[in-house]
């Protein structure tokens, strides 16, 4: 039995597409938990008579017979993931392992309040689900392959065996700008750094605040990290830094961060002090907040800083936080290195997306992008030399290879042709900094031909994330027709 479809859900067109999409939205699918929807959706396959299976890595892979007439066309393989970057805001009670999404439609967008919404890449699971379940459609062969763990580091995708698939055209449906037609995206690596410590006791006498800066907008850190947002972990370093420099403050703890490819969009500290600095440091924080505001005017203005009282028992030594505080200072973030070869794109960088620092402890991990595997070899190479400095452990890890771009794509040429048929204007043609996963399926199907599109989604990987309603209904029709057109 499908779970109950969502009462926002029931105006939109086109309906099949938003049916499946409020599945996704019921059924929790968290990285590397997507069991329940992955069983959900082999046992619909199944009961629509389809051929289903699920491979070593987990990925669920669907085919669908080629409908009369169109027996020898080319197999097309259809792909997306099923899991959702987890993201909410600290106030939020949303339990991402059990709570379904509960979207609203708000002036034409389909938004979560609080929460991710998971149009990343649901949208894209739902429009290949309504393919496999329409009879009406023309189209050669069929295989939907549904990736599970692209968001936590694209295991799925890297699990995929050789000779999984016979389709060698593939539409990706993992883009967010309509009217776009992606042909490359980067590729990347994570930089992974440890500490271990001894924590020393309280100082005696001292109280012990928390530090919290919010506020922030958070996003993608691929698709945004061009915009310069801020980032809550580089962000609440710098003020610690300078509370440091005038006081004699102890860091009990830092925390900032909860998934490697998601800007940072709060970060939260405690540290303590001798008490009788406690208005110059509220007066101090006042000024930062001020000061930060206005150097990220019109990008996140809205960040807040607010401290509290807090307790511990520890707190780190002096000599880690010295050197925790100051390599996280010192290290990159954000762009790196603008393309020359494609004008406008990003081609190197990286985000520093999660810290945990405790007084026996810490970690902190980068996500380098890149164009090139040499430029986020280079960066990450650069990252881990910073924090070898400091003592710590490094180990770098994921790396997956970039999409090379094929401006001659047969397949992008009929898709170009279809939409400009079918919508009377001109698409145009991107490099994503994005990691999608067409560079690695394509390193396992060498001359596989694949274009990438999608709807218009805005505020991916952040709480808030929408999707523009009426542009998934231009989906379904441009892949429908493309569909229908190979031959």
């Amino acid at each position: 039995m499908s779970p109950k479809m969502h009462e926002v859900f029931d105006s939109l067109e086109p309906a099949a597409v938003w049916r499946h999409f409020s599945t996704l939205c019921s059924i929790p699918r968290q990285s590397k938990q997507e069991e329940q929807l992955r069983d959900h959706l082999l046992t619909w396959a199944e009961s629509l008579g389809l051929r289903a299976a699920v491979d070593q890595a987990g990925n669920l892979i669907i085919r669908k017979p080629a409908s009369p007439g169109k027996e020898s066309v080319p197999a097309v393989v259809l792909q997306a993931h099923l899991d959702m970057v987890c993201q909410k805001n600290a106030d939020s009670a949303h339990d991402f392992a059990r709570d379904p999404i509960v979207p609203v439609e708000r002036d034409g967008w389909l938004v979560a309040e609080g929460t991710t919404l998971g149009a990343d890449n649901g949208i894209g699971a739902a429009l290949i689900l309504a393919v496999l379940e329409d009879s009406t459609l023309s189209h050669g062969p069929i295989e939907a392959l549904f990736t599970v763990d692209e968001e936590a580091g694209m295991g799925g995708a890297r699990g995929l065996a050789g000779d999984s698939l016979q389709g060698r055209l593939m539409l990706n449906l993992d883009t967010e700008d309509w009217g776009e037609f992606y042909l490359g995206c980067a590729g990347g690596l994570d930089v992974n750094v440890e500490r271990g410590a001894r924590g020393e006791p309280l100082p005696a006498g001292w109280q012990v605040f928390s530090l919290q800066l919010r506020g922030l907008r958070g996003g993608h850190s691929g698709v945004d990290i061009h915009d310069e947002r801020g980032n809550a972990i580089k962000l609440l370093v710098r003020v610690l830094r300078s509370l440091e420099k005038r006081f004699a403050i102890r860091l009990a703890s830092l925390k900032g961060g909860t998934a490697r490819n998601a800007l940072p969009r709060e970060a939260f500290a405690s540290f303590a002090v001798a008490p009788a600095h406690e208005e110059q440091i509220r007066a101090m924080l006042s000024e930062l907040q001020e000061e930060l505001r206005g150097e990220l005017l019109g990008i996140d203005e809205g960040l807040q800083l607010e401290l509290g009282i807090s307790s511990t028992g520890q707190v780190l030594a002096q000599l880690e936080q010295s050197l925790w505080l100051a390599a996280l200072h010192a290290a990159p973030h954000g762009v790196y290195r603008m393309s020359r070869r494609v004008p406008g794109v990003v081609e190197t960088s990286n985000n520093l997306g999660i810290v945990d620092l405790a007084p026996n402890g810490g970690s902190c991990n980068f996500m380098v992008r890149s164009l090139r595997d040499s430029g986020a070899q280079a960066l990450a190479d650069e990252i881990g030399s910073l924090f070898e400095l400091a003592a710590c452990s490094v180990e770098m890890s994921g790396h997956y290879p970039g999409w090379a771009p094929n401006p001659a794509s047969p397949l992008l040429a009929l898709s170009q042709r279809v939409f400009t048929r079918e919508f009377g204007g001109e698409s145009s043609v991107k490099v994503i900094h994005a990691g999608l996963e067409c560079g690695i399926i394509g390193a396992k199907y060498p001359g596989m031909d694949t274009v990438s599109f999608g709807p218009n989604i805005r505020g991916a990987h952040a709480p808030g994330e929408r999707v523009e309603v009426a542009s998934v209904g231009k989906c379904w029709k441009l892949l429908t027709a493309i569909l229908a057109e190979i031959h």
